[in-house]
């Protein structure tokens, strides 16, 4: 179908996008890379009258470490996230996980500050966020205000963004040096949502699990933080019964739709599944 009509705005900087969202009102919506939007006003899910396009907003496009976190801006894309060698070496996880969004033409237009404000669950980076404990820097009428990743998802295309706001930078602490890590993705083909998604990062001491995150996508409504898989793998040497009581955790809390993906309870299973192929890898590049 053909989205429909709309008035078109392309600010020249991140103030001038807040100010105009702020006088449009309600009928204006911010747009990025457009992945997520414009599939949805070309079904004629969503119809906003203006569309704010934040795409010369250079001001919001690095990579940087700065005291201990790393900080990367919302219109960073995601071919330049994976082309990164500060997040190869400090947090490789975004890398794998950018990787297998999508495809090739997709990421170099894709970013990563899109993937994460649009609150849809089946977007792969949000996820990362939670498990990463990352915070959102937010701009907006009222000024810059910032939000934790895991207070940020509200509901499905719901989050804590005020009317107006956009989300500038996310930051992230750096996890610790010689940690594992793995992005495990099941998809029907290439560019689609995913089936279920695990991510996982672990330090291990002496053989043994000292410090565990994992989040899910697209196994609920939002991204998940799996806290109580997570719980399960801390204090053992990652065998297979750690291995065993975390997938059934994280089936146990996820709540999947039956859909073109596949039934409810299959989804179910298939989250279990790549949790365990996330921590067997994860496991192998700790150091």
């Amino acid at each position: 179908m053909i989205p429909g009509s709309f008035a078109y705005h392309r600010p020249n900087s991140a103030q001038e996008a807040v100010k105009l969202l702020a006088e449009l009102g309600e009928e204006a919506r911010p747009i990025a890379g457009g992945h997520s939007l414009i599939p949805m006003m070309k079904l004629r899910l969503a119809r906003p009258e203006h569309l704010v396009d934040l795409g010369k907003l250079a001001e919001l496009k690095f990579i940087r470490e700065e005291a201990g976190e790393v900080l990367i801006g919302a219109m960073t894309t995601q071919h330049e996230l994976i082309a990164s060698e500060l997040l190869a070496r400090k947090i490789p996880i975004i890398r794998e996980a950018a990787l297998v969004i999508a495809d090739p033409q997709v990421r170099y237009q894709g970013t990563l500050g899109g993937n994460i404000a649009n609150g849809d669950p089946g977007n792969d980076m949000p996820a990362l966020m939670l498990m990463l404990d990352a915070t959102y820097e937010v701009l907006g009428k009222g000024g810059s205000r910032r939000l934790k990743a895991r207070a940020f998802y509200q509901g499905a295309y719901f989050t804590a963004l005020a009317p107006g706001e956009i989300v500038t930078a996310v930051r992230i602490p750096a996890p610790a040096a010689g940690h594992g890590w793995a992005y495990e993705k099941l998809k029907r083909k290439v560019g689609d949502y995913a089936v279920a998604a695990a991510g996982v990062i672990l330090e291990i001491k002496s053989g043994k699990c000292t410090a565990a995150a994992i989040g899910l996508t697209n196994l609920g409504e939002t991204p998940l933080l799996a806290a109580s898989a997570a719980a399960a793998l801390v204090g053992t040497s990652l065998d297979a019964a750690a291995l065993a009581r975390a997938a059934t955790a994280a089936e146990a809390q996820v709540a999947p739709a039956s859909d073109g993906r596949g039934p409810a309870e299959y989804r179910r299973k298939v989250a279990g599944v790549v949790l365990r192929r996330a921590i067997e890898r994860a496991k192998s590049r700790a150091a």
